[in-house]
């Protein structure tokens, strides 16, 4: 019995090795496609908030905006 648990073990292990590869290779590509943009004149920051934003829901999103400009009204930014 101890050995099937080991091997199930090991298997989950390296699957979480293989998968933890495969998600630096995707974060390596995803850092060419905005130095590629950047290359070209595109500001990545700008493009990293628009990516963050279209992850949102709609209604989470006009929250978070109408939050952001009721604090910039307050600190007197609007």
């Amino acid at each position: 019995m101890a050995e099937t648990t080991d091997d199930r073990l090991r298997l989950l292990i390296e699957r979480i090795e293989r998968l933890e590869e495969e998600k630096k290779g995707i974060a390596d590509d995803i850092r060419d496609v905005y130095m590629e943009a950047k290359a070209v004149g595109y500001d990545p920051k700008i493009m990293r908030q628009i990516v963050r934003l279209r992850k949102m829901k709609p209604d989470d999103r006009s929250e978070q905006e109408m939050v952001l400009e009721t604090y910039k009204a307050a600190l007197g930014m609007a």
